[in-house]
Parts: structure tokens; C-alpha cells; sequence
């Protein structure tokens, strides 16, 4: 039989193919299959050890990109938040990066600030200063559709990129500009009375009514800063790109982010610290009666006229920000006086400037913002988001303006700050009995406020015209 079957192979090669390496038993074919399988386990384990010894281990088993970035942030950390647990994301350009850059110096702390800049190119001075953040070349934007500025989707995406790095313990995720100014203690105090573990979105709107008409009430204004909690991040990231399409006509990277968190159904959270600032000419009537809610950022600060007379802008900021760094919760913070003997009423904008009026005003309409400026996109007196007062042209109904000379800390808990009186060109009061001309420098001592304090604030004060301020006393 044997020697029949091998005749019949010989005779037909086709059938050779089919028939002559078929064992004749079945513990044969068993056997075969045993060997055949043990030679396949031994290349598999030989090229799988070749392979770990020459690739990364995450290239093993590759994942999802916002899964691996999951993983990445995953360390309990209980403690309550803190500036490591921010993550910024500051939108710049490689032409512009390099002059604007020194109003990131003026809050940039290399010790513990997080995060990058991000340009659309390697931009040509390169700084070797560490008090600038690092930064990162946007990638993948050129692809989008876009009708009015390829750059907008680009910043859009910092969002998506930001979140994309897997930095590890990232609670906050906060974009602005490379001209914002961002106070990052009281940035801090603002985002820890929220639960990063829930999707928040939070910003400030356009101080000019026209800006939020054209672009959305509903919106955080980039310029101000915004911040994205991480549990929003994770979200948006999953649709972020296919969002952008769909909003090619947008005008603007803040309103593309918006309509991509609107899909997704979170609201704004309103904190108004952060300060788009679109107005046009002096802030000065802004900055003297400051809502009450803690200053957390400043943009378009080039736009504006520096906030002391005399200086250029980045003076002002320093000098603004070295009363900053003394008591962080209180600066730009109201307070009211009355000197009832002599009928003076008196606005203290801590660590800016103090107003003393010959006469006696309601506490409504001292925090009122006296109009030094005007809209952004028209340049007109208004409207604005919040009520104002006109300056009058009568030298003896407008204040006596005095500005920060000094600051000095006192103690571990107390600041002394020192305002000189401003002599502008406007015409002197010359009427009896509202002269004060022998004020020249006025002293002001006060204990550290408490960041806790704002944490007593009811949201419902929060408002641009909260009706209360802080007490003082005048001696």
C-alpha cells in the first residue's frame, strides 16, 4: 500500500502537493502540529526580544493619545490647589514673541509656573533667559479651513496640544495671550473654589458691549485668560479637531474654543478678575474702582496709557506688581473714608491710588468707574458691561489724584504704601473751601488680607458694581 501511494506521487505532481506529506496516522499529524506550533512560539518570543531591546515600551501596545494622556495625569494628589497644578498655554507668534515677551517676565516664575508658549515657527532670537516660559511649535493647524485667520485655529489648538503633552498632575489648563498679565496667587485662590474633577469653564467677558454683541456673552475673552478644567480638557481634546471644521467661518481662537465647549454643554463661569480690557484710552477710572473679586489678569496693555503718569507701561506694571507681591488679595482692592470736619470723601485703590473729593459722595457713586476711556472697536463713551460716571470738566468736582510712590511690607502680616499727589495740566479749583493742595503725600497702613476672604464672598456679590467695599479708617 505504502509503495502504491509513492508510485502515484511520483506520477502526478499536482497530486504530490496535496497528498504525499499527509501522515499516514493521526498521532502523526498531532505531533506535527506540536512541533510546528512550539517553532512559533520560539520566533515570536526571539523577535519580541529583539524588539524591546531597540523601541520605547509605549510603542509596544500604542493607545489612543487622550487615553495615554490619561494615564500620564493620574497621581493622587489631595492636596488643595496650588500654582504646580496649572498648566499654561500662552499664544504668541515668532515675530512678536521676542518684545512681548517682558510682560511674561513680570509674572513667569521658572521655580514654579508650568507650561509654554506656543509659536507658529522657531522664531529667530532665541532667549536664553529662564524667566520666560519654554516654548513649543504648534503643529497640524495648516490643515484647517478657515475664512479669516489661519493663526486663530493655530491658538484654538493650544487647548488640544497642551492636553496632548501628558504633563503629569494638571488640575487647570489656562490660556492667554503673550501680552496678558496674569497674577498667579490670586489665579490660584479664584480656581481652587472649584472642583477641577468637573467640567468648568472659566473666564471673564469683553468690557465693551459691542465686542460681546459681535462675538458672545456666553464667552471667555482669551486676551483676560481663561481656564479649562481637566476634566473638560479630557473631553474637548476628544473632539476639539473635527470641532474646528465645523467652525471655519469663526472669527476669533477664543469664540472657536467656545463653540466647541457649547457642544459639549458646559456653560461660562463668569469670574470678573480677568480682564480682556478692551477699552480704549487711560484705565485709570477703571483700575480706582476695581470690582471686588481678587485681580487675576490684564491684557492689551500696549493699547492703553500706562497706569501712572510719567512711565512707560512696563514701568507701571512693575511698579504695580511690586505692591502685588506685598499682599496679593488686596491689591486694586477699594476701600472708602470720610473726613466728616472737613467734608472729604476718599477712595483708596490699594497699591495704586487714592481720589480725595471736597465733598461728600455716596459710596454708590465711588464705585462707580470715573470715564477715562472708551470703547475698543468704536472708540465711544460707551456702553459698557458695567455703569459709568462722566469726568467733569469742572476742576473742582474732579478728585485729587495721588499715586503709589512705595510699598513696603511690615512684618509678617502688615504693608505700609506711600501715594504722592499727581499735579496733571488740568486748571486748578480755585473755589473757597475745596482746596487740599497741602495733601501731598498720604501714608496708608494695612494688615495682610486673608486669600480665605474671598472664599466668604457669596457669588452673587461678585458683580462689576458690588455695593460693598472694604472699611477704613481715617485719622
Amino acid at each position: 500500500m505504502n509503495h502504491t501511494r509513492l508510485e502515484s506521487c511520483h506520477e502526478s505532481p499536482l497530486k504530490v502537493y496535496k497528498f504525499c506529506f499527509v501522515p499516514e496516522k493521526l498521532g502523526d499529524m498531532v505531533i506535527l502540529l506540536i512541533r510546528f506550533g512550539i517553532l512559533v512560539c520560539l520566533v515570536a518570543s526571539i523577535s519580541l526580544a529583539l524588539h524591546s531591546a531597540f523601541s520605547k515600551p509605549d510603542r509596544w501596545f500604542p493607545l489612543p493619545e487622550h487615553i495615554r494622556a490619561v494615564q500620564n495625569t493620574s497621581v493622587i494628589d489631595n492636596r488643595p490647589t496650588n500654582i504646580s497644578h496649572l498648566q499654561f498655554g500662552i499664544a504668541g507668534s515668532a515675530n512678536t514673541w521676542h518684545g512681548r515677551s517682558n510682560y511674561t517676565k513680570l509674572w513667569w516664575d521658572p521655580n514654579t509656573t508650568r507650561g509654554y508658549v506656543w509659536l507658529d515657527k522657531k522664531p529667530k532670537i532665541l532667549h536664553s533667559d529662564i524667566l520666560v516660559p519654554p516654548y513649543q511649535i504648534s503643529r497640524g493647524w495648516t490643515r484647517f479651513k478657515h475664512v479669516h485667520s489661519a493663526s486663530a485655529v493655530r491658538i484654538a489648538r493650544i487647548v488640544y496640544e497642551s492636553f496632548k503633552l501628558g504633563l503629569p498632575n494638571v488640575r487647570w489648563f489656562v490660556m492667554g495671550d503673550d501680552d496678558t498679565v496674569f497674577f498667579t496667587e490670586n489665579l490660584v485662590t479664584v480656581l481652587g473654589k472649584y472642583d477641577h474633577n468637573e467640567m468648568y469653564y472659566i473666564g471673564g467677558n469683553s468690557e465693551s458691549v459691542e465686542q460681546d454683541v459681535m462675538h458672545s456673552y456666553n464667552m471667555a475673552f482669551g486676551g483676560g485668560g481663561f481656564a479649562i478644567s481637566y476634566a473638560l480638557a479630557a473631553q474637548l481634546a476628544k473632539i476639539m479637531d473635527g470641532c474646528l471644521s465645523r467652525y471655519f467661518y469663526f472669527y476669533g481662537s477664543d469664540q472657536r474654543v467656545w463653540a466647541c465647549i457649547h457642544e459639549i454643554g458646559v456653560p461660562l463661569t463668569r469670574e470678573n478678575g480677568f480682564h480682556q480690557f478692551d477699552i480704549r484710552g487711560n484705565p485709570y477710572g477703571f483700575l480706582a474702582a476695581h470690582p471686588l473679586v481678587p485681580l487675576v489678569s490684564l491684557h492689551h496693555l500696549d493699547q492703553l496709557s500706562p497706569f501712572f503718569p510719567n512711565q512707560t507701561q512696563l514701568h507701571s506694571m512693575k511698579k504695580l506688581i511690586s505692591a502685588y507681591h506685598i499682599d496679593p488679595a488686596r491689591i486694586v482692592q477699594q476701600s472708602i473714608c470720610y473726613d466728616h470736619k472737613r467734608r472729604w470723601s476718599i477712595s483708596i485703590s490699594w497699591g495704586y491710588t487714592i481720589q480725595i473729593y471736597t465733598k461728600l459722595l455716596i459710596a454708590a457713586d465711588l464705585q462707580m468707574p470715573l470715564q477715562t476711556f472708551q470703547t475698543w472697536r468704536s472708540w465711544k463713551d460707551g456702553p459698557f458691561i458695567f455703569n459709568t460716571r462722566p469726568m467733569s470738566s469742572d476742576p473742582c468736582q474732579q478728585p485729587a489724584r495721588f499715586f503709589l510712590d512705595q510699598a513696603t511690607k511690615v512684618g509678617k502680616s502688615g504693608s505700609i504704601t506711600i501715594y504722592k499727589r499727581h499735579e496733571g495740566k488740568e486748571a486748578k479749583c480755585n473755589r473757597e473751601g475745596t482746596n487740599n493742595e497741602e495733601v501731598q503725600r498720604i501714608r496708608v497702613s494695612a494688615l495682610k488680607l486673608d486669600p480665605e476672604y474671598w472664599k466668604n464672598v457669596p457669588l452673587s456679590l461678585s458683580l462689576p458694581l458690588s455695593p460693598h467695599t472694604h472699611a477704613c479708617t481715617y485719622n
